[in-house]
């Protein structure tokens, strides 16, 4: 037996459709062989709080081992897991084709499925997590929402978290009241044939946060890739399951998977790539979805055609050559890569994209925001996804940054609130940026 795997990890389709997997004596069992395997290598003492809750467990236990652990404490352990994936992929020694086959991440998704079943996710989580729904609910009355949301509404954020439980100093997205489809197919972009990338084609996925919360970074990529030659066309069938995914409703991702991953099979046969705008949507369509549903070829097709944006340009930079017209931007940009850009396997590519401008200067920071989602929203978890992300704040508050860049908006956000609260006083930049708005600016292609 080797004592750490050296092979490329790999994963197993999630058999979500068994009995077995829901089985509580065998989820038990795995919890337990799988727990003392971390205990024995603590490895992944500082990713999230998962892991010190485990070891304080089992440090505070009456034998110092996992034998006197109580199961309903592994909850705690359960409810801190983001699903970020870094255990998995940076972290573990031990995970497939090793002969240990741990798997983090799937298995507190296991957790939370037998959870689900059995109807123990609070009513008031699985709302919030309803993104097109309220998308559209708080689209339509954006400005009472977004005055609601205000972290200073001295008001409404009081009692949201005495009655949804949403922590009263977290920042919420703000609402539009005009989707970002709406807003393309009323806003045609004219395509710089002359471009070294011109005839490519691209069907860029909106997903819910761009399509409701932030339809700027959506202009910016219709903006950039239309300046390099390359024609869109803007699709959109649903949010892609990631929120119910957390929760452990791997049914309702399935079908999402399916009805999403049909749509955009048309315009794949069209000669058409796929783009995902939000790293969580591109890591579910590539590598969560085909382990859903193995066997669905809609699925598998859309995973060998589906690109993170910042992927795609570099690919297209590599391929033909960008256009000319980048300018270089006032100050060091300070970058984070997300979890869910780095558990897509693809390599840094935010930071590949933004050395193409010219001059420009990067700190790159590969640790978690801490934010997790929704998970980092809620009363319970806000101070705990503050102290995680405590590093990233501290790197972009020390390095002289102009520019504040996370490929994730969320997380964007929420390195701003910790670099507030490491000091009160320091001045913040009052926008975060995604990488390809950067671009745009470069351009000359800011939104007006």
């Amino acid at each position: 037996m080797s004592e750490g795997s050296l092979e490329a990890p790999t994963r197993h389709p999630i058999p979500w459709e068994d009995p077995d997997f829901y089985d509580e004596d065998k989820l038990d069992a795995e919890l337990r062989r799988v727990f003392d395997i971390c205990h024995g290598c603590r490895r992944c003492f500082n990713l999230c709080d998962s892991f010190p809750r485990l070891f304080d467990l089992i440090d505070d236990s009456e034998s110092g081992e996992l034998d006197t652990v109580a199961s309903a404490d592994f909850k705690r352990v359960a409810d801190a897991c983001t699903l970020c994936d870094m255990c998995f992929m940076t972290k573990c020694p031990y995970v497939p084709p090793h002969e240990f086959d741990l798997d983090f991440p799937h298995l507190m998704l296991r957790y939370r499925a037998v959870e689900n079943r059995q109807g123990k996710i609070g009513f008031v989580e699985k709302q919030i997590k309803k993104t097109d729904r309220n998308g559209k609910l708080a689209g339509s009355v954006a400005p009472v929402a977004n005055w609601a949301n205000r972290t200073d509404n001295k008001v409404t954020r009081p009692l949201m978290e005495s009655m949804v439980g949403i922590h009263r100093e977290a920042k919420l997205p703000r609402f539009n009241r005009r989707t970002f489809v709406a807003t393309a197919r009323a806003n045609p972009v004219e395509v710089n044939r002359a471009a070294p990338g011109a005839g490519r084609k691209v069907a860029l996925f909106a997903t819910c946060f761009v399509n409701y919360n932030n339809p700027e970074i959506g202009e910016a990529t219709r903006r950039v890739l239309a300046h390099n030659g390359v024609e869109t066309e803007v699709v959109y069938t649903g949010c892609c399951g990631m929120p119910q995914f957390e929760n452990g409703d791997i049914k309702a991702v399935a079908d999402k998977a399916a009805s999403t991953a049909r749509e955009l099979r048309g315009w794949i046969e069209k000669g058409y790539e796929v783009i995902a705008q939000v790293p969580s949507c591109a890591l579910m369509m590539k590598f969560e979805w085909p382990l859903i549903l193995p066997d669905n070829e809609d699925v598998k097709l859309l995973s060998e055609h589906v690109s993170d944006v910042t992927e795609y340009v570099v690919k297209l930079n590599r391929d033909s050559g960008l256009a000319e017209g980048m300018q270089p931007l006032d100050g060091k940009i300070g970058l984070h890569l997300s979890c869910h850009s780095r558990a897509q396997n693809m390599g840094a590519k935010a930071a590949e994209m933004l050395r193409l401008i010219p001059d420009s200067t990067l700190e790159v920071v590969e640790r978690c925001s801490g934010h997790g989602g929704a998970w980092g929203v809620m009363k319970e978890n806000f101070p705990v996804a503050i102290k995680v992300g405590k590093p990233v704040a501290r790197r972009m508050s020390k390095g002289e940054i102009t520019h504040v860049v996370s490929e994730c908006p969320l997380a964007g956000d929420h390195i701003l609130q910790g670099m507030e609260k490491l000091d009160a006083d320091a001045s913040v930049p009052e926008q975060a940026w995604h990488p390809i708005q950067l671009m745009a600016r470069s351009y000359g292609l800011a939104n007006p």
